[in-house]
């Protein structure tokens, strides 16, 4: 090398920095929180109706318009807490109620199979979304071979978050604790009374329930025996207050179902009790009474013989949203409580699933409700058009929606037996987020009871008695026998108990028992089939056949039988 010119020098800096860690020490090798998150994020979220879209997009070109749609697509998103979502798959039959405990950290849902299942989110991971707890709180007595009742609404104690109020097709309420003891049963009343002031429950199916915005002893309970009755959750041998509702419809002698109510706080506004009848009344009375004569009362707010199921009233006590049976959602005016204020056509899904609600959102700025083709509304308070809508179970009928002010979260609940838990990340708190931001669970051999002989960790001991298909892993519950995915449509069939195994059924009597065919069959037919073998092969005479002489008779022509006539009878002394 005879100059400097033919040396090259390479930055060390450079190339040896793809080679060197970032830092040093032990690696944590835990999740990615931000993925797990970021893979509950939904895909689909369809913006309707924003009145500043339109113009925007009715002014502008074509790729103005694909800007302005992502835009309020991403406001939506950061608006409304529907960017993701968890998913709930603990029923095997529709979803008709959800709620949530003040905190928003124990969720309760029922189901048209009669369970309550509890959910606690501080306890969840996202490898075990499942339920801490499933209950039948309205399951008869075993004689009955596992009869039970859908379970038509569940709500969480809005004061207290201890109890929850659990109504189902039953006459019967009951008041169940957050770890799903059953704390109190309200009595039944009496059929036979005519006067339903005298009964002191409810003679037949309670349709909806609500809890007192304000005293959190006192829930209300609305039935099909045209009453409303209010309870003292301390005592349940009978109502604190009954509303009888007369219907002023013809052929109805006074009486029709109640299949909605809706109880008002009055933090800001007045305290109201509102109800709706299958009649298509809408009756308004004060809350704290009296409640012999309503404040305010609509006769066909809704058409008649149509079940109106949603009903709810704002935090104000000055606005009224009904959803009826007749496909329409209406707005009312308690201050002038005479026609609605807006009305707007929706789909009813009351048909086939009565609890479909209608909830008003926290603050009362939007309105919430589910429908048909398993899309997720939110409307505007003022003129109930739709400012989103998006789909959750797409095929499958919205059933249940509500939205919970603490958490801000949204839950609904679906006729394919799924519970969805809608949030955002940045303005969600608790529940769904807090379940996802954790790790997953590490998974052991020994938690599942179908590969393990170890007992002890079910918590049975050795003379245990278990009852058929109580175990967690002893019976597929998503599938069918043939493997199929099970109709959540299709009535559940009942277990075979090991007392219906030992009663013998028609099939092992005819094939064990010696002649049991014989009880069904004419004993004449029985006898006739044998005539012809007596005759020719006769067993007890066979002896008489060869010592017995021939019987000769006088052969006589039918002439000379018919002159002579018959014998004259001697007359008798």
């Amino acid at each position: 090398m005879s100059s400097d010119d033919d040396i090259e020098v390479h930055s060390l800096d450079q190339d040896l920095g793809d080679f060197l860690p970032a830092s040093f020490g032990k690696k944590s090798k835990g999740p990615d929180i931000e993925a797990q998150i970021e893979r509950s994020r939904r895909k689909v979220v369809q913006e309707v109706n924003k009145p500043s879209g339109k113009q925007a997009s009715s002014s502008g070109g074509g790729s103005d318009d694909s800007d302005s749609d992502s835009d309020d697509d991403s406001d939506d998103q950061d608006e409304y807490p529907v960017s993701h979502e968890l998913v709930l798959r603990t029923h095997e039959r529709a979803v008709t109620a959800t709620s949530l405990d003040p905190a928003g950290g124990r969720l309760v849902t029922g189901s048209l199979d009669g369970k309550a299942n509890l959910h606690d989110f501080a306890s969840m991971t996202p490898t075990t979304l499942r339920a801490f707890r499933s209950v039948d709180p309205f399951a008869t007595r075993p004689s009955a071979a596992g009869e039970t009742h859908p379970i038509h609404h569940v709500q969480f104690n809005p004061l207290s978050g201890g109890v929850f109020l659990c109504v189902a097709a039953h006459p019967q309420a009951r008041i169940i604790s957050r770890d799903g003891d059953i704390v109190t049963e309200f009595v039944k009343g009496d059929m036979y009374l005519r006067d339903m002031h005298n009964t002191k429950g409810h003679i037949s199916e309670i349709t909806a329930g609500g809890w007192h915005p304000e005293d959190k002893n006192l829930c209300i309970t609305a039935g099909t025996d045209s009453t409303l009755r209010i309870w003292d959750i301390n005592n349940k041998r009978s109502q604190k207050e009954v509303i009888v509702f007369k219907s002023k419809a013809a052929g109805s002698a006074g009486r029709t179902k109640m299949t909605a109510v809706a109880w008002s706080s009055s933090a800001q506004g007045p305290n109201i009790l509102v109800g709706a009848a299958l009649d298509g009344s809408l009756v308004m009375y004060g809350g704290n009474g009296p409640f012999s004569r309503p404040a305010g009362e609509v006769r066909e707010a809704h058409k008649p013989q149509a079940w109106t199921s949603g009903l709810d009233i704002s935090s104000d006590g000055r606005m009224v949203v009904t959803r009826g049976g007749d496909d329409t959602i209406k707005l009312w005016d308690t201050r002038k409580f005479t026609k609605p204020l807006v009305t707007v056509a929706h789909p009813s899904t009351s048909d086939h699933y009565p609890t479909s609600n209608i909830r008003y959102a926290p603050n009362s700025t939007s309105i919430v409700t589910g429908s048909a083709t398993g899309d997720l509304h939110i409307l505007n308070p003022g003129n109930l058009r739709p400012e989103l809508v998006t789909p959750i179970t797409p095929g499958s009928p919205l059933i249940t929606v509500d939205w919970h002010p603490k958490i801000n979260q949204i839950l609904t609940g679906s006729a394919n037996g799924e519970v969805h838990v809608l949030y955002n990340p940045d303005k969600s708190t608790r529940g769904a987020y807090e379940v996802l931001s954790r790790a997953p669970k590490k998974r052991h051999i020994d938690d599942n009871p179908e590969l393990t002989m170890d007992q002890s960790a079910l918590g049975l001991s050795g003379d245990a008695i278990v009852t058929p298909g109580a175990l967690a892993g002893s019976r597929n519950k998503g599938a069918a026998a043939s493997g199929r995915p099970k109709d959540p449509r299709r009535p559940e069939q009942p277990q075979q108990t090991p007392f219906l195994k030992s009663q013998p059924d028609d099939r092992h009597i005819a094939e064990n028992i010696p002649l049991a065919r014989m009880l069904h069959e004419d004993p004449r037919e029985a006898l006739l089939k044998y005539a012809d073998k007596a005759q020719k092969d006769p067993m007890f005479t066979k002896a008489w056949s060869k010592t017995q002489p021939q019987t000769q008779y006088a052969e006589l022509s039918d002439d000379d039988v018919d002159e002579e006539g018959p014998e004259k009878k001697k007359a008798k002394r």
